[in-house]
């Protein structure tokens, strides 16, 4: 588990104009929330929040100007084009605390001969863990499996202290067989024919 810090400042303006003045100084807008405590609205420096946020579930330490808060993301607004981060939320956690969050699912390994395809139904698996503890990802393998194989939630091995935040039998990865080709235009055509025929 990742642990950054960084130091942030309050900030008292709002709106797209605001906004905008905050970027062009090269720092974010967000806002920091949870523990029933009201939002704080805060501007974080641009460079080492990308940065970051490479990690999944990356913990924060926050300087606010003097006080010191912990917090993970919750959601990152990114621009779609040049992929700048236009604003984030952070939920404030304390240490030992239990948080439910996504972590990725990789996978290893390779599949039994012949053409099948491997689907992610999940990208993420949701988990609850120690916010100070939360896994960057877990690693399922995949070898030999063949067309029908699922893997569940449950078949993947979490780390100690980290649980399942969804039910056992959640279908994580499956197998699928390689997709029969279309059938072509003429075939549909005379098969529009028949039925029209009806």
């Amino acid at each position: 588990m990742s642990e950054v810090k960084l130091a942030a400042a309050t900030r008292t303006e709002f709106g797209k104009g605001a906004a905008r003045r905050v970027r062009r100084d090269n720092r974010v807008p967000g806002v920091l929330y949870g523990h029933g405590t009201d939002p704080v609205h805060i501007t974080l420096p641009g460079h080492e929040l990308l940065l970051a946020l490479r990690t999944p579930n990356v913990l924060i330490a926050l300087d606010i100007e003097g006080k010191n808060e912990l917090a993970i993301p919750k959601a990152v607004q990114r621009d779609p084009l040049r992929g700048f981060i236009e604003h984030v939320d952070l939920l404030l956690v304390k240490r030992g605390e239990k948080v439910t969050v996504e972590i990725p699912v990789h996978t290893e390994g390779e599949l039994a001969p012949g053409a099948f395809l491997l689907e992610h139904v999940l990208n993420a698996l949701p988990v609850e863990a120690e916010a100070t503890h939360i896994p960057e990802s877990v690693t399922v393998s995949i070898e030999g499996l063949e067309a029908g194989a699922a893997i569940l939630a449950k078949d993947i091995a979490l780390p100690k202290g980290t649980t399942l935040a969804v039910e056992d039998d959640t279908v994580v990865l499956q197998i699928l067989a390689a997709q029969a080709e279309e059938p072509s235009g003429e075939e549909e055509s005379a098969a529009g024919d028949e039925s029209a025929e009806v």
